[in-house]
Formats: structure tokens, sequence, C-alpha cells
């Protein structure tokens, strides 16, 4: 789940409240509650906030969980080269979630795979939420890239070809619309 911050701000204005007034809905030991609020609502997310974060001032703004919040999946460490993820990552940017997984489906790309993976379990933690499952869209598709293995291949003469084992984070976030 990540915060939303111009929907919050949105719903904090039109609630009439400030992070003042939202801070004691925020019990968590260790950060200051104010200043992490004014951070949100500029989207700096230092310190991150957490579900129960997000919860607690879903509740405090008497709204649902999914008016301040997206949804998201990650499939990380894919054994694929974030180049050939991102063609198929872009097809699906924007579009609703019906279309975004018949894309996929249908998809011949074997990065289909991994994105269609993240986009199942954004939308799980979206069904978690109680969010309305026909309006959501895709938000925000990313893909990130991993730790790369360096390998050799011996040639002849005693030299040798480098080979780079590149693997990705796909990142999918889904929002009602």
């Amino acid at each position: 789940m990540i915060l939303n911050a111009q929907r919050f701000n949105a719903v904090m204005k039109a609630a009439g409240a400030s992070p003042e007034d939202l801070a004691a809905a925020i019990r968590r030991p260790g950060i200051n509650a104010v200043s992490a609020l004014r951070n949100w609502s500029k989207g700096n997310y230092k310190p991150a906030p957490k579900r129960e974060d997000i919860r607690a001032l879903a509740a405090a703004l008497r709204v649902g969980v999914s008016d301040i919040a997206d949804f998201d999946g990650a499939h990380k460490w894919a054994r694929i080269s974030p180049r050939k993820v991102r063609l198929v990552s872009d097809l699906i940017r924007g579009r609703d979630i019906d279309t975004a997984l018949t894309v996929l489906k249908f998809s011949k790309k074997r990065a289909a795979v991994f994105v269609r993976k993240a986009l199942e379990s954004a939308i799980a933690s979206a069904e978690d939420n109680e969010a309305d499952l026909s309006r959501l869209v895709v938000s925000e598709s990313r893909v990130d890239e991993g730790p790369t293995m360096k390998r050799f291949q011996p040639k002849d003469r005693g030299r040798a070809h480098p080979i780079m084992k590149r693997s990705s984070h796909v990142r999918v976030a889904v929002a009602v619309a």
C-alpha cells in the first residue's frame, strides 16, 4: 500500500484537517508524527508510511483506505533484463485491470509473466483492503534494475568475454479511478 500524496491532500483539505489534527492518529514510537505528516503531504515519504499508519489516517479522516492510497505489487529479482520488461510494462500503464490482464495474457513476450504476477499481487492487495475492483486502474508500472551477475566466457588465445546476467525489479500499482 502506497500513500497517494495528491489524494491525501485533497481529502485532508475537504475534511478541514491539518497535520497537527491528524498527528494523534499515528501511534508509532520513534517518529515525530507532525513532521511525518507534513512530509507525506509533500510526497516525501521519509519516514515511510506503514500500512497501519495509512489505515489510521483513513479512519481519522473518515474515508476508505482506497481514497488516500494506491495498492502495489512487486516481483523482485526477476531474471530478465529490465529493457525487455519495460516493453511489456509500458503496455499496461493507465489501463483498467481487466484490459491489462488480457493484454498480458495474450502477449508473446516472456516478460509478460513477471508483470502479470506483480499486477495480480497489486489486485490482491486492493481486494484485501476492500477496494472496488471494477474501478481499478493501473496507476504505476515501473521496472528498476536489479543486481547484475558478471560471468565470463573463455575464448581463444587466453581471452575472456564478459557476460552480464541482468535482473529486474517489477513494480505495479493500481488505484481506484
